[in-house]
């Protein structure tokens, strides 16, 4: 069961959309795909078509101690789940430091569910407790970035959050992929973007860009991922397109010259 740790310290970058438009692609697939939202915002909750207010959330997991089982919602896309986040879990990052070992609650939650192909762990735009019990509970991070310059100044000190993660807390963890989003083949600074991110990481950048789509901005108002909303569109194309090529990737992440980032 691949746990993808879906991460960027930098809001608007694409994580949420990159989160749920993979895990429909690869539902479509076949696949039967969890989404575990950790961000208190709720993005992918709701962009799923799901309430944030009103229901039981990953909060009960992380504090209570319920059952992360009990806790999975189906969406309207057959082999697509959710645990969902809420309102609460905006206190979560406060309430967890003095409990024991409160960087592995999401790790020791997610030992119990089971029968997935696919897990992924959609973070909130920050480096705090929820997102470190991401990179701890997950085996890879799928690092989208969006194609501008501010964005490279994040991508640097998020793999030095994972470095600190693999040394201390998670050994195996490694970077699958980093994204290309928010890609616009007209602006200059985007060409100049990707073609900086892919010399510093030759190995670990996607061959599949994510394009600047108004359709993939509409589907979360809609609480569709953009493969029922537009199954048509440019973005649904890439992001069925990045699916088969983190399929590929997965089967040989354990190779060094694929994991290795510092």
């Amino acid at each position: 069961m691949p746990i993808v740790a879906v991460a960027n310290q930098k809001g608007g970058v694409g994580k949420t959309t990159t989160a749920i438009s993979l895990g429909a692609a690869l539902a479509q697939r076949g696949s039967r795909v969890l989404i575990v939202d950790t961000d208190p915002q709720g993005n992918a909750t709701s962009a799923l078509g799901l309430p944030r207010d009103g229901q039981r959330s990953l909060y009960d997991a992380l504090l209570r101690e319920e059952p992360l089982a009990d806790l999975v919602v189906p969406t309207s896309l057959p082999g697509l789940n959710v645990v969902p986040s809420s309102p609460a879990m905006a206190g979560a990052e406060v309430e967890l430091v003095p409990t024991l070992a409160r960087e592995f609650r999401l790790k020791s939650a997610l030992q119990g569910v089971a029968a997935y192909d696919w897990v992924f762990v959609d973070c909130p735009p920050s480096l705090g407790l929820l997102t470190v019990n991401a990179l701890v509970a997950a085996e890879s991070v799928l690092i989208p970035v969006q194609c501008e310059y501010l964005a490279l100044e994040g991508l640097a000190q998020l793999l030095r959050t994972i470095d600190a993660v693999r040394a201390r807390l998670n050994p195996p963890l490694r970077v699958i992929a980093i994204v290309l989003t928010m890609d616009d083949r007209r602006n200059r600074l985007s060409v100049q973007v990707a073609e900086e991110v892919r010399s510093h990481f030759p190995d670990l950048i996607a061959s599949v860009t994510i394009p600047r789509a108004v359709r993939l901005a509409e589907a979360p108002s809609h609480g569709q991922p953009i493969a029922i909303y537009d199954p048509g569109s440019r973005a649904a194309h890439a992001y069925a397109e990045l699916a088969q090529e983190l399929e590929g990737r997965a089967r040989v992440q354990q190779r060094p010259a694929l994991a290795e980032v510092s």
